[in-house]
């Protein structure tokens, strides 16, 4: 297999040969085209404060001395906002030599605000298993916004499996790009894709701020909730929007994004030299979003403001994109029938709301 991303079929056959294996049998609908959806275990630990076990440093060490209190989650329970948790996770890794493991918060956990990384032991960095790697994965788990109720199985994080590098140089981006646009109305290829941000005033919102105090938000039901409950709508008349601090905002990109079959996505960490916020949660873009007739998608992006007030200029570039090739093709894509929820998105919540 050629340097890249596993597609789905690729991630099959690797709980087929035992690599990736789990306390429950795994399901056919946490395959996605470029990922598996990675599911709770039946106990969330209540911890005094985020930790990162040191290289070679097993978690189980160091949870004993900042457990606070441990929830049963066989039949569910409410996870508070501004408090800690560490969930086992019921998958685990017997990596070959050859591959390595990376982990993001899946899309409807990034909009909910829920922040979210993944520990594997002694791999001395969150959100990813070195190659070769044996042993157990855990969740941290820290609602910011709204509480939400999990329980065993709710899937909130989704892992990646990689051999080599493939990441694109802005040069063969850019070709990728005249073959196959990547980014309409223009794009901005320096250091990956550049997303910029939508605020033309138009009739309807240009975001959503989200609101305090609310109740509970169940992860696992879909159009359960009332968006005004939990949501107030932005209005933008010139352009521009201030981002008050520590407020959470659903914006959405000027960009509509294609990730071409043959490739996949992720919006690459913050760069601190576009100012002081936050634009994303969740990073990974499938092969196939976007992408085809008919199917044009926006960014949403998921932005928190940091200590001071902030204004976000229509246009202004806020995150970028890294686009890697597959290892092969997938067999699947996203949006073909694989109960994608954003495909052809504009300015859209989580699959929590209803319209």
């Amino acid at each position: 297999m050629a340097e890249g991303i596993l597609p789905r079929q690729a991630i099959a056959q690797l709980i087929d040969e035992g690599a990736l294996a789990a306390s429950e049998p795994i399901m056919a609908d946490q395959l996605q085209p470029a990922s598996l959806d990675l599911r709770l275990g039946t106990k969330a630990h209540r911890i005094r404060a985020s930790f990162l076990p040191a290289a070679g440093e097993a978690m189980a060490d160091k949870v004993a001395r900042v457990v606070l209190h441990t929830i049963d989650l066989t039949q569910g329970a409410v996870l508070e906002t501004g408090c800690v948790y560490l969930v086992p996770l019921m998958e685990r890794l017997t990596l070959p030599p050859h591959l390595s493991a990376s982990t993001n918060p899946k899309s409807s956990t990034g909009r909910l605000d829920v922040f979210t990384r993944v520990i594997a032991d002694g791999a001395g960095g969150f959100d990813f298993a070195p190659a070769g790697y044996t042993g157990a994965l855990a969740l941290e788990i820290s609602p910011r916004t709204f509480p939400v109720l999990v329980r065993a199985g709710s899937r909130l994080s989704q892992i990646r499996f990689r051999e080599g590098d493939a990441r694109l140089t802005d040069t063969e981006l850019a070709a990728l790009h005249r073959e196959t646009p990547i980014a309409a109305p223009d794009a901005i290829i320096k250091d990956g894709l550049n997303v910029t941000i939508d605020l033309t005033p138009r009739d309807g919102p240009v975001g959503y701020r989200a609101k305090r105090h609310t109740s509970v938000i169940d992860v696992d039901k879909r159009d359960a909730q009332a968006m005004h409950d939990f949501w107030d709508p932005i209005e933008a008349t010139d352009g521009r929007l201030i981002l008050d601090p520590n407020e959470f905002y659903i914006l959405m990109s000027r960009e509509a994004i294609s990730i071409p079959p043959g490739y996949a996505a992720e919006m690459v960490p913050f760069d601190p030299l576009v100012g002081e916020f936050r634009v994303h949660y969740a990073g990974f873009f499938d092969p196939g979003f976007g992408h085809g007739p008919g199917q044009a998608a926006r960014a949403v992006l998921e932005v928190r403001s940091r200590e001071v007030p902030f204004i976000l200029e229509h246009g202004q570039v806020v995150a970028r994109l890294a686009y890697e090739r597959m290892a092969e093709m997938p067999d699947r894509l996203y949006g073909d029938d694989l109960k994608s929820n954003y495909q052809g998105q504009t300015l859209k919540l989580s699959k929590h709301f209803r319209s």
